[in-house]
């Protein structure tokens, strides 16, 4: 949204600094990304006279002149000085414009340097309005009346040091798209008094000719169309102050009619268009576009219509795309006579979708996908008809309209006191209404009614955002939570958020670097881990890359990784914490603690501690995290592992049939898919799955230790080749839960040596398992009999035997 300080002037009455109204829009929620001050380009632009213009000696089309300057202001000793000018016009007692050496040149871009021109030198300019781009005229230099006064800065003389203001509106603002809405918010902040704005009623002359039918499938989507012919009108160029506000904020003049609905729908967000009613032929109907019609509209581009697009079309075809924009074959011109002027309040969603699929973006259709004031449609036809009338004459006729303005009627209640609990604010109860009423609220004992110009005013809570918006809230003061009961205060995290951070920090300090990834990702990365159904498509993605929720976190991992290779990076740990998704629906997603391990666990050194990452380092960091998590000691670990591992080389943690990590390496399918380099270990823990502890406490438990003798042995069994060594300690484990604390697997003899001692077929396993009593020291009795378990569980488990 741009505009002039003087425009807003026209609604604001005030004598605020232009710092002070910058700070307070941006303050009350319009932020100001720009500032466009004339005084900064065209500050060093003073009038001056020409002394004496004669003909240079040593070209025909130039002129040599003694320039009379000020360069102190009007008053203050005079300079001359010599230029050389090539304009038609120049000659003695000109009174015009002068930039002297250093001055930049905004319509050349050229900063001016002293000059020898044809061996005469030449030390400034006189200036041409496209110079100083005030408009195209370069067929001369400014010539003004010889009462001017000598010294004083153009833009001052002209009127034309008038600031302009780019602010950022929010969509939910859409009365800040007009002046009027700016000025009113500013008045009420205090900068100022909002000046009153009479709308005065047009009595028509004479019956309007053309009348309006909308199509009954169009009732709530053109509720209220207004209209009326103005006859007689002459469209020449706008007055210079209108023309110079809309060139000011990037608009070009092109005609009186177009000029005024351009100046209308900035001014008061009230968007317009003006029809040639020499070229509308019988009724114009607000209907559904038929299938194959075409527009050739303002912007000289043809568009092929459909029916969900809103025309207004005479008897002959389309005339414009309703609320967006008119047709060529409609559009006045200079020899325009007889006008239609309308306004009408469109639906923003039909309006929204019409422009994105059509792709036109016009000031029109930016402000009725946002909502403009629906009560304003029939004030704003006779403020435009007023206009029209004063500036091209002409004679209006009566009014054709077609429904009514649509009811915003709504009230909530306003309660003084929700300003402090909400926001923090103490704010009188009397400033709060005055400042409701400034904004245009009308209040009613305890009820407050919204103005029409307001949709995004939808319950108690906007009406205190509106108090506290309009007092500044950067005004508002820290204050520390006051303490509802003595004591300490209860935990804040929640046993999910505290399990996410205790994740975290246990990957940091295992030496992972934590990735932030896209929860989107591409289809086939989703169906290589799992995902990239119907259920989990994106319908309106960013990209191609990020069409579908991800089902696991080792997608996006491995894809940093990707691009980490390529830029040299090949020893890597990557991890991430984040949620993953079966499905589409609420309850469909769960969190996730993932890492990665390519390449070496360690620098290269002299001491050759330097190996390849394998599955062992991937086990071992995903028990780190579930112990940090709080997962029991004795879980199980099983072979059924998802499709994206190597199912020779992963293994699943888990309690029965509840998984609380897989790990492994990442099938070589999976990595060459992926474009990566080198096996890659990775683990997946799901933190959700770990059980809660059966007792909540603040403390750590109690340390259980024994003072006893803890007693190791040995087992060797001779098992086929084909039986896993976790069968064996799953089976060993289980002979005494109360007395075996540990069995580890301390070797393996296998191959041709094993087989020529102990059989084709067969293979070594040996486990060292280590007791320990807590009520009293173990006899040998006792040891041989927990011996005796082992080695009969193991062999049942295995159909091993023990070894000699």
């Amino acid at each position: 949204m741009k505009f002039t300080l003087s425009w807003l002037k026209d609604h604001l009455e005030t004598t605020a600094p232009l710092d002070d109204i910058l700070f307070a829009l941006t303050d009350l929620g319009h932020e100001v990304e720009g500032l466009e001050n004339p005084a900064d380009t065209l500050g060093a632009f003073r009038i001056c006279r020409v002394i004496e213009a004669v003909q240079h000696p040593n070209a025909d089309r130039l002129r040599l002149c003694r320039v009379e300057t000020y360069p102190n202001g009007p008053g203050t000793e005079p300079q001359e000085i010599q230029v050389v000018c090539g304009a038609p016009n120049a000659r003695t007692g000109l009174v015009g414009v002068f930039a002297p050496v250093g001055t930049h040149v905004p319509g050349t871009g050229v900063d001016l340097k002293p000059g020898n021109i044809r061996g005469v030198d030449s030390n400034g300019m006189l200036c041409s309005e496209r110079e100083l781009m005030l408009s195209d005229d370069h067929d001369g230099i400014i010539d003004l009346p010889t009462d001017a006064p000598l010294g004083a800065r153009f833009i001052d003389y002209r009127g034309l040091n008038d600031p302009m203001i780019y602010v950022k509106i929010t969509p939910n603002r859409p009365d800040g798209l007009g002046v009027r809405g700016l000025a009113r918010d500013l008045a009420a902040r205090g900068l100022g008094t909002l000046k009153p704005m009479e709308t005065p009623e047009i009595k028509g002359t004479f019956p309007c000719p053309i009348t309006v039918e909308i199509h009954p499938d169009l009732a709530t989507k053109a509720p209220h169309f207004t209209g009326r012919l103005i006859c007689g009108v002459k469209n020449g160029p706008s007055p210079k102050w209108m023309q110079a506000r809309l060139r000011a904020i990037g608009l070009r003049p092109i005609s009186a009619l177009v000029d005024i609905t351009n100046y209308f729908t900035i001014g008061l967000n009230r968007p317009l268009h003006v029809f040639d009613a020499a070229h509308v032929t019988g009724t114009l109907h607000i209907r559904p576009a038929a299938a194959g019609e075409t527009l050739l509209a303002l912007d000289g581009k043809t568009y092929s219509l459909a029916p969900t697009h809103m025309v207004i079309a005479d008897d002959n075809g389309p005339e414009s795309l309703a609320g967006i924009m008119g047709g060529q074959a409609s559009g006045v011109t200079d020899t325009t006579t007889d006008v239609y002027l309308e306004s009408a309040w469109w639906d923003p969603i039909t309006i929204a979708a019409t422009g994105r699929a059509l792709k036109i973006n016009s000031d029109a259709r930016y402000r009725f996908e946002r909502g403009v004031d629906p009560a304003f449609t029939l004030p704003g036809l006779h403020a435009a008809t007023q206009m029209i009338l004063d500036l091209c004459g002409g004679e209006a006729s009566e009014i054709t309209s077609n429904g009514a303005a649509i009811d915003t009627t709504r009230q909530y209640k306003f309660d003084a006191t929700r300003t402090a609990s909400l926001v923090g604010m103490d704010i009188p109860e009397s400033t709060q209404r005055q400042t409701l009423t400034a904004l245009g609220f009308t209040l009613t004992g305890t009820l407050a009614t919204p103005p029409t110009w307001r949709p995004d005013v939808q319950g108690e809570a906007d009406l205190v955002e509106e108090i506290a918006r309009i007092a500044s809230l950067s005004k508002l003061v820290g204050k520390p939570l006051a303490r509802t009961a003595p004591g300490i205060p209860a935990p804040i995290l929640t046993t999910a958020q505290t399990r996410d951070r205790s994740a975290r920090r246990t990957l940091a300090a295992l030496g992972y670097n934590e990735c932030v990834t896209y929860s989107f990702i591409d289809h086939q990365s989703a169906t290589l881990f799992g995902g990239g159904t119907d259920a989990v498509r994106v319908d309106n993605p960013i990209s191609s890359e990020m069409s579908h929720l991800r089902p696991d976190l080792l997608p996006g991992l491995l894809r940093a990784a990707v691009r980490n290779q390529a830029r040299g990076f090949m020893d890597m740990q990557l991890a991430e914490v984040g949620p993953a998704f079966s499905g589409g629906e609420p309850g469909e997603q769960h969190t996730q603690a993932a890492g990665i391990l390519i390449g070496q666990t360690a620098p290269r050194d002299p001491f050759g501690s330097r190996r390849p990452a394998d599955i062992y380092d991937a086990k071992a960091d995903a028990e780190a995290v579930l112990a940090a998590l709080g997962a029991p000691a004795r879980a199980q670990i099983t072979r059924k592992v998802p499709a994206w591992f190597h199912p020779g080389r992963a293994g699943t943690i888990a309690l029965g049939p509840n998984t609380l990590a897989t790990y492994g390496e990442i099938h070589p399918k999976i990595v060459a898919e992926m474009d990566l380099k080198g096996p890659v270990m990775a683990f997946t823990v799901y933190p959700t799955s770990v059980p809660l502890p059966k007792v909540k406490t603040t403390t750590r438990p109690a340390l259980a230790i024994s003072g006893l003798q803890a007693v190791d042995r040995d087992f060797a069994f001779v098992v086929d080749k084909t039986v896993e060594a976790l069968t064996a300690l799953n089976a060993a484990q289980g002979a005494d839960k109360a007395l075996i604390t540990s069995v580890q697997l301390f070797d393996q003899f296998m191959g041709e040596k094993a087989e020529a001692q102990m059989g084709i077929g067969k293979k070594s396993i040996a486990l060292t398992v280590r007791l320990q009593p807590t009520t009293a020291t173990l006899t040998d009795k006792e040891i041989e009999a927990v011996c005796a378990k082992i080695i009969e569980k193991v062999s049942k488990a295995t159909g091993g035997t023990l070894r000699g």
